[in-house]
């Protein structure tokens, strides 16, 4: 089985935004499974959240087909009621983080990748930036 790892908000968004200095090793990542190396499982949250923030600098329509593209080499997680219920009830302050969080959790991920570590202070998966993830790679 291949490792399962969870892509934060914002590197989806460093992703399909080509957001330097941050593209690069996240589109290593991805290349990586597209290769089929390992999994990147992806909240709902982030594909709306992405979508807002892409279409305000491209055409809709161009951050839907994005978005389509890293569908296709990526999973997306279930965020569902008892998801929402431990985001609600987590001491994680922002809800957002939390339902981040459970969702990974929930989803059997191995490591949130983040470039906001101090929002998963509590998380008790390892949290590392995609860069960081790249060379704990290159250990093994």
């Amino acid at each position: 089985m291949s490792r399962r790892i969870f892509i934060d908000t914002n590197i989806l968004l460093d992703f399909l935004g080509e957001r330097k200095p941050f593209y690069d090793p996240i589109a290593k990542i991805a290349t990586l499974a597209e290769k089929v190396k390992l999994t990147m499982v992806v909240s709902p949250i982030s594909f709306a959240t992405v979508n807002y923030f892409l279409a305000k600098f491209e055409t809709a329509e161009i951050a839907k087909e994005k978005l389509r593209k890293f569908k296709i080499i990526s999973e997306i997680c279930s965020l569902d009621e008892q998801t929402i219920e431990k985001g609600l009830n987590s001491s994680i302050k922002d809800f957002e983080d939390a339902l981040q969080y459970f969702s990974a959790t929930v989803s059997d991920c191995e490591i949130i990748i983040t470039r906001n570590g101090k929002d998963f202070k509590k998380s008790l998966l390892p949290v590392m930036t995609a860069d960081e993830f790249l060379k704990s790679l290159n250990k093994k």
